[in-house]
């Protein structure tokens, strides 16, 4: 007879913690290796993390809606059917730490009409300067790392919201906008500046016959990045729009034999994919991250497809994609989306994107202005793809006016790194190598 730990896994670089957002079975369900056994959230994505063995889920030790840290015990399995079964506890070695936020007990994309009150710590953490508390509160995201130096703060002096005492983005944000260089900011379960600071004016009060509902756990999280990711950029947007009439023809021309043949959707995104990736090679400081004075040019071309979901927005990444044709690229696209919707994502398929696109054109929107996602230089944002009269010359020199399937792209680009010529030549780029698409056999 022998337990096996389930642990709360990393979710990515500098990722401390997760939130348990739900329990998928229940103390004394049998459990086979890798059957799917809670869900956990991010602000990319919701995911369901596998059993490490198969038995008898024997004890839950972190309840749905805590924040513990990573490796931290969050189960036990019996992998012995038939073994002793203990009942649910909250006495155990590895202490679960609560939100110090508003948080919401349900499970992720729930909306039920409730202000959902902030849940109290599991009791005094002893702080050793080497033991793993420790670490946990010192090692914050190399961004507030970057930010605390740039403006002289002693990252250690501080008190911060995350998991013992971690300091984040948010923390450090709130503690500059105070105007204090000397006190610890103050351990705060407000989303806004702590200390009375209003930075976004008054907080909105409901009016008699207002609905308010809590936030979910991952639009809590997505607010969070958004804004840290709209502050760390000096965002920029260049629009072009492109001719995508040959892409169309090739398309319609190969779709029926390649979906036949492949058993995958056809659909433009693949092409716009491949033609990036060519220009990207091009530009390569469109693929690369700012690392405090350095650029990082990244060898690796990862493109991360944002996919809108009934309950928020996720980016899978397709890794490697300069090495995948279009059939690989298609696969790719329709494997990574149906596995976001159904919460099958793995947390490193959610990380590590050079380079992303978003595609709100699906939705009707003929532009954008999107956000840069964090640890990237630019995202590129597709419009809708519709039929427009355009005037082109003819090979006799006479203009004429014909019906072409075109659509606007914009690029939001990081101008600390970028410059407007070097994003207008990328786009230029892609516009070029869509517009001349070789016909080949798809």
């Amino acid at each position: 007879m022998a337990r096996v730990d389930v642990i709360m896994p990393q979710m990515g670089e500098s990722i401390a913690e997760g939130t348990l957002s739900k329990w998928l079975k229940k103390v004394g369900d049998e459990v086979k290796r890798d059957e799917p056994i809670f869900e956990i959230s991010t602000d990319k994505v919701d995911a369901e993390i596998p059993a490490p063995s198969a038995g008898v889920l024997a004890e839950i030790i972190v309840v749905e809606g805590q924040t513990v840290a990573v490796q931290t015990v969050v189960a036990r399995i019996e992998t012995e059917k038939g073994a002793s079964i203990a009942p649910p506890t909250t006495s155990s070695p590895i202490v679960p730490v609560a939100l110090p936020l508003p948080e919401v007990s349900e499970a992720i994309g729930s909306r039920a009409p409730t202000v959902a009150t902030s849940t109290a710590a599991a009791g005094p953490t002893p702080t050793v300067g080497n033991g793993f508390e420790e670490r946990i509160r010192t090692k914050s995201s190399p961004l507030v790392r970057k930010i605390a130096a740039e403006h002289g703060i002693e990252l250690a002096a501080m008190q911060g919201t995350g998991i013992h005492g971690r300091v984040t983005r948010r923390d450090i944000d709130q503690f500059i906008a105070s105007g204090d260089r000397t006190a610890p900011i103050a351990h705060s379960s407000s989303m806004h500046a702590p200390g009375g600071v209003e930075r976004h004016g008054p907080v909105p009060e409901p009016w008699p016959g207002d609905r308010v509902e809590a936030m979910s756990k991952i639009r809590v999280l997505t607010s969070e990045h958004m804004v840290s990711a709209r502050r760390a950029a000096a965002h920029v947007t260049t629009f072009f729009e492109i001719d995508l009439t040959r892409v169309s023809r090739i398309r319609q021309k190969n779709r029926a034999t390649f979906e036949e043949r492949t058993g995958q959707k056809l659909t433009f995104l693949p092409f716009i994919i491949k033609t990036v990736v060519d220009a990207l090679r091009q530009f390569p400081v469109l693929n690369a991250a700012v690392s405090g004075t350095n650029i990082i040019y990244r060898a690796q071309y990862n493109v991360g497809v944002a996919v809108a979901l009934d309950w928020g927005l996720i980016v899978p990444v397709i890794k490697g994609a300069d090495d995948l044709s279009l059939s690989g690229l298609t696969k790719a696209l329709n494997d990574l989306a149906e596995r976001a919707r159904t919460k099958r994502l793995k947390p490193e398929e959610v990380h590590g994107a050079t380079f992303t696109i978003t595609n709100p054109g699906v939705f009707g929107s003929l532009s954008g202005t999107p956000i840069i996602p964090l640890g990237t230089a630019a995202i590129l944002c597709l419009g809708a793809i519709e039929k427009r009269p355009k005037v082109i010359t003819g090979a006799d020199g006479e203009d004429t006016i014909a019906v072409r399937t075109c659509a606007y792209f914009s690029l939001s680009f990081d101008h600390r790194i970028v410059d407007g010529s070097d994003a207008d030549k990328f786009l230029a780029a892609v516009k070029r190598g869509l517009e001349m698409f070789p016909d080949v056999a798809l």
